[in-house]
């Protein structure tokens, strides 16, 4: 792996004004630096729930790689070396989007526990260091992280949840990152018959960012739970209500239930997501 410069003493500020420094770093190593060290000095940095940010900035990121629309991002079979090299920008851009979602989460929204701050912060840290994992691997392959095309999607539904947490911590965490519980195992399943050593490495960081995203996913639940016994809202019913109003996306399967039992989904809510998948089965037989 790359190796970092000295840590700075970034939590000199506030913790969620650190987080918010490190949301706007655009720089790849700079916002990886910045996370670790907060991460790794989050113990003696103070928190303080109350503050709230006048300004919605952007998240920092670097010039690459370009934006496209998802449609527009090509689809390369991972059995040739530019598709293997083409699958792990995709993953690594979803971890770097997700560094970046973490510390959103981490600023953005005031009057939380402290202990909600400090699990989004562990959050950004691991997710930076997927990052980093992909990003060294790409190296390897002879790539580089912007070297190819890449779309928005997980921005999108981020930044149309920015005045709710609630909404916030049942889109995310629980949608569009138990996606990533449900299709990991998909790609490595594929990576197992291309059978290079680049492949068998590859399935390996995938072992890592699989085992850590159902922690990920894990404090989604816990924090989804927790805002609904505080607001008096049944997760069950709220739930589809948010997917609705934020147009998140449709759940496919198949489904990794294991994991997503063990990154804290109740039956109840898994066999409500079984028939919701199965609802909008029958509107398109129907349809057809």
């Amino acid at each position: 792996m790359e190796k970092l410069h000295a840590e700075p003493r970034i939590v000199d500020m506030e913790l969620r004004c650190a987080a918010l420094a490190a949301f706007t770093a655009r720089q790849l190593l700079e916002k990886v630096q910045a996370v670790q060290a907060l991460w790794a000095q989050q113990a003696t940095a103070s928190v303080d729930p109350a503050v709230q940010y006048a300004q919605d900035p952007a998240p920092g990121r670097p010039d690459a790689p370009a934006l496209l629309e998802p449609d527009a991002v090509p689809r390369r079979s991972p059995f040739t070396p530019e598709g293997h090299a083409a699958l792990m920008h995709a993953i690594a851009h979803i971890e770097f989007n997700a560094i970046n979602l973490a510390l959103d989460a981490v600023w953005r929204f005031a009057d939380m526990p402290t202990a909600y701050y400090r699990d989004w912060l562990q959050v950004a840290a691991e997710e930076s260091q997927h990052f980093m994992l992909l990003h060294v691997h790409l190296q390897t392959l002879g790539y580089a992280y912007g070297d190819f095309g890449a779309h928005d999607g997980l921005w999108t539904v981020c930044h149309d949840t920015r005045h709710d947490v609630l909404a916030r911590m049942a889109l995310v965490p629980r949608t569009l990152e138990a996606r990533g519980l449900d299709a990991t195992p998909i790609i490595q399943a594929r990576l197992r018959r291309v059978g290079t050593p680049a492949a068998q490495a590859a399935v390996e960081i995938l072992d890592t960012i699989l085992r850590e995203e159902v922690g990920h996913v894990a404090i989604g639940n816990r924090w989804f739970h927790w805002l609904c016994d505080r607001d008096g809202h049944d997760p069950l019913a709220v739930y589809p209500v948010l997917a609705q109003r934020h147009r998140a996306p449709r759940l496919k399967p198949p489904f990794n239930m294991s994991a997503r039992r063990a990154a804290g989904f109740d039956e109840a809510e898994l066999q409500a997501l079984d028939q919701m998948h199965q609802r909008s089965s029958d509107v398109t037989v129907v349809a057809k």
